[in-house]
């Protein structure tokens, strides 16, 4: 295992002829992909092994990663999805009793290249002006800024890659791991039960863990599945999961929801959501540099409330085309008003942009699942006022009756 101490020097270059300098850590050698940034201050291994940000080079806008190591139990998928990892500073001495390792650690026996020591403000700050841009990220001193530069223009870009056929797994299987210590120990024990057939795309585990602790059977198949094998699995609801890439190049996915649009209760997250838009006939579009942070505010309009969120995404859809499919806009993204969720006005369909399962946080949003199970037992999809018990539910009781 590689050395923290004495690291050599690394460079990222932008297809917009930027080049930043700084210092590698992680493994050493070269990386590219879509450079894309995160504004959550904690939560940097989630991020990391978030199967929605393969292909892309993470930029974290906070100044310090690393403070409390790695733990095991906090991994969202089997490992590292990013390209590579850019920060401020990395923390060299990190401290919690759960951590089994340390980021740079964790990062070299992965294969996967940091960079730290640049920066980030005006790296970002790039990104907002002119976009996601495509990267290299390198120790190799025998490249020039222009070769670097060249090999960032000749990268592909994310519009039209099917990247979930890449991260999803190739045969099914079931999932009976729930939230553990993590779960509300307020909360009444969970007596029902529902099998939940998930189209894995490249899921998050949280999510899993969430439809289990609600007494969920989960049991997830590949992309490829046919509507028949989902049928014939018998559940009782069909989850669609988040996962990377381009949603309309997800062309399997979206004809077999379109096949069985309406005969299962069906829950959408992230590029779920925008997989089960597109079968229903709607549109979706690449935004400028994408959400993506712990922080993202999202108004419910059948309640009103104003949810703090997690988001990781860089497509969107499109409002009219999809009121015009029938559905109804259910949460809106307040900082530039994008569709964050809707409803369908006749199937028992609904979803959202952003990911209630939020590992470390925030939660204002977990009473979706909640939602979902109501979905299966009403053979509805929710209402305003589903979405304001369990909201309440989610909030616990309040500290004045503790």
């Amino acid at each position: 295992m590689s050395s923290p101490d004495a690291r050599p020097p690394a460079r990222i270059a932008l297809e917009d002829g930027s080049v930043f300098s700084g210092t590698s850590f992680g493994a050493e050698g070269t990386t590219s992909g879509e450079v894309v940034f995160n504004t959550a201050m904690c939560g940097y291994q989630e991020a990391l092994t978030d199967p929605s940000y393969t292909g892309q080079i993470l930029v974290m806008t906070a100044s310090h990663m690393g403070n409390y190591g790695i733990s095991a139990e906090d991994v969202e998928s089997a490992g590292i999805a990013v390209q590579g990892f850019v920060v401020r500073e990395r923390v060299r001495h990190h401290s919690n009793f759960r951590a089994v390792s340390s980021l740079h650690d964790w990062m070299a026996q992965a294969g996967v290249p940091g960079i730290e020591g640049l920066d980030t403000r005006a790296l970002v700050r790039r990104i907002r002006e002119h976009g996601a841009l495509s990267g290299v990220i390198s120790t190799d001193a025998s490249l020039t800024d222009l070769d670097l530069v060249t090999l960032a223009r000749g990268l592909e870009s994310m519009s039209g890659r099917n990247l979930a056929s890449e991260v999803a797994p190739s045969n099914g299987g079931d999932w009976s791991e729930g939230l553990g210590e993590w779960c509300q120990p307020w909360r009444a024990p969970v007596e029902r039960t529902h099998r939940v057939l998930a189209i894995d795309c490249g899921a998050k585990r949280n999510i899993y863990r969430h439809l289990v602790d609600r007494g969920c059977e989960v049991r997830f198949i590949p992309p490829e599945s046919s509507a028949e094998q989902i049928r014939s699995a018998e559940a009782d609801g069909l989850f669609v999961s988040n996962g990377p890439g381009d949603p309309a190049a997800v062309d399997s996915v979206v004809a077999t929801l379109r096949e069985v649009m309406g005969e299962l209760p069906t829950f959408g997250i992230c590029l779920g959501h925008q997989l089960l838009a597109l079968a229903l006939g709607a549109r979706t579009w690449k935004l400028k540099f994408g959400h993506r942070g712990a922080n993202q505010p999202v108004r419910n309009l059948l309640t009103g409330r104003v949810e703090i969120t997690s988001q990781n995404h860089g497509f969107c859809v499109d409002r009219a085309s999809l009121e015009a499919a029938g559905a109804e806009v259910t949460h809106i993204h307040l900082n530039d008003g994008t569709v964050a969720g809707f409803r369908h006005c006749e199937h028992p369909v609904f979803s959202v942009q952003y990911h209630p399962e939020a590992s470390p946080g925030p939660h204002d949003s977990a009473y979706l699942f909640d939602s979902f199970i109501r979905c299966m037992e009403t053979g509805r999809s929710p209402e305003s006022d589903d979405f304001l018990q369990f909201q309440r539910l989610r909030s616990g009781p309040s500290p004045l009756t503790l």
